[in-house]
């Protein structure tokens, strides 16, 4: 054994041909029978040598370098020993003593999962919904803006809800008026301001003279109350005009604004409606065939959705213009008696009946002095 050992150590190919000895032993029956193994191993392993053919600088040719650097990377980058088993069968046969190396399965499961390919067809899907989509736009576009052409030119039928119709005119012009006033009262809040800060410079200017000069104390004195107290009630009445300016543009800017938007939804359903309405008179106008009538189908479903929802919209604008026109009554109910009373304490130097005006609307003046911004930086 030892000596086969020690011939299998001169050489790599030496090194299955041992492997092939060790296995033939294990197998034999006697210790004869593995002698004579062991020197035919040894032989075969000297014919092996050398049956290697060495170039001019001493180097193996290409296949037995290729030869040699299996069996290297069979013993350094190959699996382990944990990594492999033994083959063994009966002496002689043609795979006796060979070591294969298999992956070591052991206990572990793979949880190796398998890559998420997208396919193309998802892609193909988005683009055609997206051509879909611009198709029907494109459609829809053209079919509009002929019912609008044709309305100008006076061509076109147009459905009208004439009660409707007044109801949004009305409110139209209610909400320019309101602007106007609007306009007006921010004007007013201005020039007033200016005549508060002048009443408060010249207030002080009476003071300082008041001081200042003793022949006129008692006169200047009086002027100076006198614009102080007119400055106080200015800002007193200044504080209920920017509150009926803010109450009346959040009326005008807000809650008329946002019915108009509905308005201006209505409308464009109305004009979709005429559009689909007329394409479907027209394919009715003309002959029923093969080709005509899916054209006629489809041409209804489309009118039908459109008049649905012509209706519900048409349904919520009316409800809106009922619900815009009972809150603008209220809301310009209290506006216009707070600006009418405020206006009437003022000149008429009524203090109490000013303040008590400012109570009752639960207006609430800012402090002397505070940081915060005045009510015309608001605007």
């Amino acid at each position: 054994m030892s000596e086969s050992a020690t011939s299998a150590a001169g050489g790599a190919s030496g090194l299955a041909v041992a492997s092939r000895a060790t296995a033939a032993e294990m197998h034999a029956p006697g210790s004869e029978a593995g002698s004579e193994e062991s020197e035919m191993a040894e032989a075969q392993a000297r014919d092996c040598a050398a049956e290697i053919p060495v170039t001019s600088n001493g180097d193996a040719n290409d296949t037995q370098g290729e030869h040699m650097w299996d069996v290297k990377h069979m013993m350094t980058g190959g699996p382990t020993l944990k990594e492999t088993r033994i083959i063994s069968s009966n002496y002689g046969s043609s795979s006796e003593g060979i070591i294969e190396a298999e992956p070591y399965r052991g206990g572990l499961k793979s949880t190796q999962s398998g890559p998420v390919v997208i396919t193309d067809d998802i892609s193909k899907n988005i683009a055609l919904e997206k051509l879909e989509q611009v198709k029907k736009w494109s459609i829809s576009t053209y079919k509009c803006t002929r019912q609008v052409l044709s309305e100008k030119l006076g061509r076109g039928s147009k459905t009208v809800d004439l009660e409707l119709e007044s109801q949004i005119e009305i409110l139209r012009e209610t909400k320019k008026k309101y602007e106007n006033l609007l306009r007006l009262a921010r004007q007013m809040a201005t020039q007033f301001y200016q005549v508060v800060q002048t009443q408060r410079q010249l207030g002080d200017a009476f003071g300082e003279l008041s001081v200042k000069s003793p022949e006129l104390h008692e006169e200047f004195g009086y002027n100076a109350e006198t614009q102080k107290l007119l400055c106080k009630n200015g800002e007193t009445l200044l504080g209920a005009i920017n509150f009926f300016i803010a109450s009346v543009n959040t009326l005008v800017n807000k809650t008329i604004e946002d019915t108009l938007i509905a308005v201006k939804h209505y409308e464009n359903a109305r004009i979709e409606y005429d559009a689909y309405r007329t394409d479907l008179e027209e394919l009715n106008l003309g002959p029923r065939d093969a080709v005509t009538i899916p054209k006629i189908e489809q041409s209804q479903q489309q009118f039908q959705i459109h008049k649905e929802k012509f209706d519900k919209l048409r349904g919520s604008v009316s409800v809106k213009l009922k619900f815009l026109d009972e809150n603008k009554i209220k809301v310009m109910h209290n506006q216009l008696l707070l600006f009418h009373n405020a206006v009437s304490a003022y000149f008429a130097g009524n203090q109490q009946q000013l303040e008590q005006v400012l109570k009752q609307f639960h207006i609430k003046l800012k402090a002397p002095g505070s940081d915060g911004p005045s009510w015309l930086e608001e605007q």
